[in-house]
């Protein structure tokens, strides 16, 4: 074996030695996010099924002790608790529906650099992220647009958010001009090309820009406590004033057995404040993976 190729082959162990060690620190940075994401998780929901006794003796740690629904039947049993459930539900698919198609519909214009004010309205946009109303301004706007106590207040004021319009805008920036040109040619309209052609390539944005539009609906309380009143209250608005209520009922009796209850009821409220938003996650990551794949320009 020459010097030369003895050389390549120690250079090629230690890059090979050099991955390995990039690789394992990579997994263990993983691991620790992973942990620091799931553990409060899994405390919670060890401490919603666990029996008032157990939390006070401090014996929940990440399995239930002592097997216990009462929370959540405390819970459930809630007067309009699940009228609370659907208006978020409405909320948030509507919410997201409506934004969804605002935000394209302003981001495809703002796209096309050779459009006339094109530059004046994107700074406009970055304008108004830093700079904005405050929220007495706001609420007289909506007061004097005769949108309180009507679900109008939750769906149009936030039907536009700048961070999500931007990353359209970006994403409609990189696709490719020559298939636009082509379906001009074919005699699509530019509506009919935003819908027809755009929309199918841009499945990646929209469904991140959509993740978040429904994580905020769906989190949104207090434009609720603004603007709407008992009976249209989404959960979130719903399950704070369940936890405020056993917060004082707690404090009321130190440390005896109703605050434990309000320890209890409190994770179980995070649980089920959580958890759908949660189990969507999953259905939209295919629509990540595919939206990154969908559409090209081959030769």
């Amino acid at each position: 074996m020459t010097v030369a190729k003895m050389t390549a082959r120690h250079r090629h162990i230690r890059r090979g030695a050099g991955s390995v060690i990039l690789d394992i620190i990579i997994y263990a940075v993983m691991i620790l996010v992973l942990l620091a994401c799931l553990v409060p998780f899994i405390y919670m929901l060890a401490l919603s099924f666990s029996d008032s006794k157990a939390i006070v003796n401090n014996e929940v740690t990440f399995w239930p002790v002592g097997f216990n629904l009462g929370s959540y039947e405390q819970i459930f049993t809630y007067p309009n608790f699940f009228r609370a459930y659907g208006n978020t539900f409405f909320y948030t698919i509507a919410g997201t529906a409506i934004s969804l198609l605002m935000t394209m519909l302003f981001a495809y214009p703002l796209s096309k650099g050779y459009l006339r004010g094109q530059t004046f309205f994107t700074k406009m946009v970055i304008v108004s992220m830093f700079f904005s109303g405050g929220m007495i301004p706001n609420f007289l706007l909506i007061s004097n647009l005769q949108l309180t106590g009507t679900v109008w207040a939750m769906l149009l004021p936030f039907a536009i958010n700048q961070f999500n319009l931007i990353i359209l805008v970006n994403f409609f920036k990189a696709l490719p001009a020559e298939i636009e040109e082509a379906a001009l040619i074919d005699g699509l309209g530019y509506f009919g090309i935003l819908f027809r052609i755009v929309m199918p390539l841009s499945t990646a944005a929209l469904a991140t820009v959509g993740l978040y539009t429904a994580v905020f609906f769906w989190n949104d309380w207090f434009n609720a406590l603004l603007y709407l009143n008992s009976r249209q209250y989404p959960v979130m608005l719903f399950l704070r004033n369940i936890v405020n209520g056993t917060a004082m009922l707690g404090d009321a009796a130190g440390f005896g057995d109703k605050s434990t209850i309000a320890i209890s009821i409190k994770s179980a409220v995070i649980m089920t404040s959580t958890l759908p938003i949660i189990i969507l996650y999953p259905f939209l990551q295919k629509y990540f993976v595919k939206g990154l794949t969908v559409g090209s320009v081959k030769g």
